[in-house]
């Protein structure tokens, strides 16, 4: 494979788009390769990239059956089990925690915050 055509920021020709793009229109690249990026330069770093996919090769998006929903409101739903005290949080649990509030911060007992 050649070198990979580069545009600047927001001079891309038509006919290219991003992933996110390409969702916005119901559409996937759908195993293509990157067909061109974009590079938009900054200061002190290196430049932000952005890959183009082909929009006539693209490929709509897959429809969501019900065990596609069914599987991800069960993986949705773990995410929310606290794994100390099994309980729904009511909120997906933070992994910098690893554990719902309650049982990351407990409260002192009464007996020891008159102490």
């Amino acid at each position: 494979m050649g070198a990979l055509p580069v545009f600047r920021w927001r001079l891309a020709p038509d006919g290219y788009a991003t992933r996110r793009q390409l969702r916005a229109q119901g559409l996937r690249p759908g195993g293509q390769q990157v067909a061109a990026q974009l590079e938009r330069p900054r200061r002190r770093r290196g430049p932000l990239v952005a890959y183009l996919y082909r929009i006539d090769q693209a490929k709509p998006v897959r429809p969501m059956t019900p065990a596609r929903w069914t599987a991800l409101a069960k993986a949705n739903a773990a995410r929310r089990i606290c794994p100390t005290c099994r309980r729904d949080a009511g909120y997906v649990i933070p992994s910098s925690l690893g554990m719902c509030t309650p049982c990351a911060f407990p409260e002192p007992s009464p007996e020891l915050r008159s102490a």
